[in-house]
């Protein structure tokens, strides 16, 4: 059974805040460990050199898009993902996910290179009884609220990690893969 997706609220006011006006142009990017994602998408399957975009990271996508948008349905337009491959003793293990994070637009016109971003990390409370969670959100986490119940996604501005790089790595990587596409050097496979 799929849990349900949670995205904490915004702590600001507008005209910054998060879920956004659904008019408002955004570049939207979330990741997080792989086993909290499957708990969102558990009928989904992860290849590591499969086609761009996994099949799973539409789906994390619209999810996150019916979350942000009060429901409203529609097929966003992935732009980069990044799927982390286990490392065991310094060598990538490439036929298991274990971290992954989608990009995707909501209304950004194709000739805008830098649009506003929202960042977003799914945060796994399951393992450590909240412990990571307690450590770096900026609000306290009760496990018991999310364990077999939802999975926690927390935007930026909810997070000690300070988010001022945000806009510009990931329009970067952005640029980065649609210039793979292009130049036909784009495989499953991001190293982004």
């Amino acid at each position: 059974m799929a849990l349900e997706l949670h995205i904490c609220p915004c702590k600001h006011k507008l005209p910054f805040c998060h879920s956004p006006p659904p008019d408002k142009p955004l570049r939207i990017h979330i990741q997080g460990p792989l086993k909290s994602i499957q708990k969102l998408l558990p009928n989904v399957s992860w290849n590591p050199i499969g086609p761009f975009p996994q099949p799973g990271g539409l789906e994390l996508a619209n999810l996150t898009h019916q979350k942000l948008y009060s429901g409203h349905y529609c097929i966003p337009t992935v732009r980069d993902e990044y799927p982390a491959c286990v490392i065991e003793k310094g060598i990538p293990l490439l036929d298991h996910i274990d971290y992954y994070g989608v990009t995707f637009d909501h209304l950004v016109p194709a000739d805008d290179p830098n649009p506003e971003v929202l960042a977003i990390n799914i945060i796994e409370v399951d393992d450590d009884g909240g412990a990571y969670a307690n450590k770096f959100l900026l609000f306290p986490v009760d496990p018991t609220e999310y364990t077999g119940k939802k999975v926690l996604a927390v935007p930026r501005c909810r997070q000690k990690k300070r988010g001022t790089q945000d806009r510009r790595r990931i329009n970067s990587l952005v640029v980065e893969r649609d210039d793979e596409i292009r130049d036909g050097t784009a495989n499953g496979a991001s190293g982004s």
